[in-house]
């Protein structure tokens, strides 16, 4: 089974959410010949699905057509060597280039180079001029090293052909020189135009840098025994919605706008006010029952004048807002958007964070809290302090930093040069918030390890406000009483979904108001039982 196509995440619900590690990867591919999974014939059949998308690729009734095949010494090259020889059956003119010698080759990829009875050329020597395909089958996704000598220079020559003639490139794995867990470009790295991967995708081909270089993506199914999953026990996941679809809230016939839960969004002054309406008017298109923002009497007709079905209410100081959430009911707080950094934003982080602790039934949802823009930037030189409020608060937090933000928050406590997600994971330990790192490829982070990976492709969300909707929309999730991890998770996706459906010309205003489609198509899927 091929599972295909550059937006697979967005559209398809049954996709695999699992991602795996390389290290995960090869305890996977250990594991099967324990219990008796031939890895020649796993090697056969991963050359079979190599084959078929080259095929695919070129067209069915394209005559005489030439594809090289780039082999490296490891099993990637071995399925190149499968690749080569099946193609060459179906009358396709193959050429081999092979990283180093033939003999040096070792177990599967030694006899699936045995099968080959072509010639085989050094890889500094094979052309490109005549091919009308190039199969890269050089190095995986384990890939840990700088790539150099003649494999680099071969893939420089390799981006030139395909740039100046426009010929298609087909990675197995990953475009070789991208690291499988970060992303990373070791030196140089293939440009690919379709890369194919087997059991599971890896981190690496959603993590920026790496994910520009592979164009589209197909999974191919080479027979891996899935329940070897439960041993691996992966942490890193693909944002899609069956990752989190089981704790997305539905409204019920039976249900009320309390029930839904109660969102407080806590404004700036008067002339900052645009950001807490729309993360208010993301709360409320979210699916918060109520949405409240707690104003500065200076900002409230400005805030009162535009508003119709959110609340305003005066929140001049820290005391007020303390009194506001004595009422248990208002059970998620957004700050941040449009707050203004400096002492007052602290002193309203910290009174919402020591507030009292609220028990979770079904009428009264727990409380949690989105610290996101002003929030993070007022506690940039002291982020001790709000960890350690983080940590002895009884409600749950999100953290939302776009790379800025992160660097000034955690620049200073964290390795600079580990990948997005290790970074991610190490910052919602170090706070014990689930943590958001925004971007294209944003990772959200819960301190027990699980992590997604957004996968979407939404150019249009770089626009101003469309983190701080992105922020109301965690937090009219959390008022719903869906778990930090979960919600944070399902509002980036949504929220990249919406701005898909516009498309260009997006603005933050626009992103509410193409929820509903978002959410229609989801609670109609087959993973809510209505399809």
């Amino acid at each position: 089974m091929t599972l295909t196509a550059a937006e697979i995440p967005l559209r398809r619900q049954g996709f695999p959410v699992e991602l795996l590690l390389p290290s995960e990867m090869a305890a996977v591919d250990r594991l099967a010949g324990q219990i008796g999974q031939s890895g020649a014939v796993l090697m056969e059949r991963a050359g079979q699905a190599i084959a078929q998308a080259a095929v695919r690729l070129i067209g069915e009734h394209v005559p005489n057509a030439h594809v090289a095949v780039l082999c490296g010494p490891g099993n990637n090259g071995g399925d190149g060597f499968v690749a080569a020889r099946l193609l060459a059956q179906r009358g396709l003119i193959v050429t081999v280039g092979l990283l180093g010698e033939r003999l040096a080759l070792k177990g599967d990829a030694a006899g699936a180079a045995g099968l080959w009875t072509g010639p085989v050329t050094a890889l500094a020597d094979i052309a490109f001029d005549d091919a009308d395909l190039v199969i890269d089958a050089l190095f995986g996704a384990g890939l840990a090293r700088d790539i150099d000598g003649p494999a680099k220079a071969a893939i420089a020559r390799l981006n030139a052909w395909a740039k100046a003639d426009g010929k298609p490139v087909l990675a197995v794995d990953i475009p070789s020189g991208v690291d499988g867990a970060s992303g990373t470009v070791r030196g140089i790295a293939v440009e690919a135009t379709a890369c194919i991967t087997f059991f599971r995708l890896k981190p690496g081909h959603f993590l920026m840098p790496g994910r520009l270089r592979r164009g589209s993506l197909s999974l191919a199914d080479i027979g891996l025994d899935p329940h070897l999953l439960a041993t691996i026990h992966p942490q890193a996941m693909l944002n899609a919605p069956a990752l989190w679809a089981s704790r997305m809230p539905v409204p019920s016939l039976a249900g009320h706008k309390y029930q839904r839960g109660h969102a407080i969004v806590v404004s700036g002054p008067m002339a900052q006010t645009g950001a807490a309406r729309l993360a208010a008017r993301g709360a409320l298109r979210a699916g918060a029952g109520l949405v409240t923002i707690a104003t500065p009497l200076d900002a409230l007709a400005v805030h009162a004048s535009v508003l119709n079905a959110i609340m305003t209410r005066v929140c001049d100081s820290p005391d007020d807002l303390e009194d506001m959430l004595t009422d248990r009911r208002k059970n998620a707080v957004v700050l941040g958007p449009g707050l203004g950094v400096g002492q007052r934003t602290r002193d309203f982080a910290m009174a919402v964070l020591a507030g009292i602790e609220m028990e979770s039934d079904e009428d009264e949802p727990p409380r949690s809290i989105v610290f996101d823009a002003d929030a993070l930037a007022s506690f940039a030189k002291e982020p001790a302090t709000l960890f350690a409020a983080i940590k002895e608060s009884p409600h749950g937090v999100v953290l939302t930093p776009h790379d800025g933000e992160f660097a000034k928050l955690f620049g200073s406590l964290i390795d600079k040069s580990a990948s997005k997600l290790e970074r991610t994971r190490k910052a919602a330990v170090m706070s014990g918030a689930v943590i958001v790192l925004k971007g294209p490829d944003t990772v959200v982070a819960d301190p027990d390890g699980r992590a997604s990976i957004a996968a979407s492709e939404a150019p249009w969300l770089a626009t101003a406000g469309s983190g701080d909707v992105l922020a109301g929309m965690i937090g009219g999730l959390l008022a719903q009483a869906m778990p930090r991890f979960e919600a944070a998770s399902a509002a980036v996706w949504m929220h990249a979904d919406a701005a898909h459906r516009f498309g260009p010309g997006l603005i933050s205003e626009d992103i509410p108001e193409m929820l509903p489609k978002v959410l229609r198509q989801l609670f109609e899927s087959d993973l809510f039982g209505s399809a």
